[in-house]
C-alpha cells in the first residue's frame, strides 16, 4: 500500500495533524509526518513533493494556516493527489487559510477540507486508496456503519426522553 505524506507548515499545526494520524492508524494506512514551510523551507518542500511518488507516497495532506501556500507549492511539484487542510488562526479564524488553500489556478488542484479538518483529509486519502484495495474499502464501510449506529443510538435516547 502507498503511504500518505502529512506535511505541516509549522510544528504549531501538530494537534491538527494528529487528527489525520489517528484516522490513518485506525485504518492501518502507512504514513509519514514532516514539517516543511512553503515560505521558510521552499526548496525542501519542493524536493519532498518532487520525489514523493518515487518514495512510495500515494497522496499528500498539507496542513497550513494563515497564508497557507503549502498545499499549492506541493501540488505544483507533484501529480499525486494533494489535500489541503486550512488551519484556524487568531486573526480570521482560518478563513484566510481556507481561501488560500482552495483558490488554486486551473491545472494545479488542491482538494480542500474544512478548517482544521485533518480527519476528513485522511479519510479522503483512504477513500482514494480504497479504489484499488478491497480490504481498505471494507474498513471504510465498517467505519461508516459504526458511525450510523452511534447516531441511531443517540436518536433512540432523544426520542425516549422527549417523545
Amino acid at each position: 500500500m502507498k503511504k500518505v505524506g502529512i506535511v505541516m507548515g509549522s510544528d504549531s499545526d501538530r494537534d491538527v495533524a494528529k487528527k489525520a494520524v489517528d484516522i490513518l492508524k485506525e485504518l492501518e494506512v502507512p504514513y509519514e509526518v514532516h514539517v516543511y514551510s512553503a515560505h521558510r523551507t521552499p526548496s525542501e518542500a519542493a524536493e519532498f513533493a518532487k520525489h514523493a511518488k518515487e518514495n512510495g507516497f500515494g497522496a499528500l495532506i498539507c496542513i497550513a494556516g494563515m497564508a497557507a501556500h503549502l498545499g499549492g507549492v506541493m501540488a505544483a511539484y507533484t501529480t499525486l493527489p494533494v489535500v489541503g487542510v486550512p488551519v484556524r488562526s487568531a486573526g480570521l479564524g482560518g478563513l484566510d487559510a481556507l481561501l488560500a488553500t482552495v483558490q488554486m489556478p486551473s491545472g494545479i488542484p488542491v482538494a480542500t477540507v474544512a478548517v482544521d479538518g485533518a480527519a476528513n483529509a485522511a479519510l479522503l486519502c483512504c477513500e482514494m486508496f480504497a479504489l484499488g484495495d478491497p480490504e481498505l474499502s471494507a474498513k471504510l464501510e465498517a467505519r461508516r456503519e459504526s458511525g450510523r449506529a452511534k447516531v441511531l443510538e443517540k436518536n433512540a435516547r432523544i426520542e425516549e426522553e422527549f417523545n
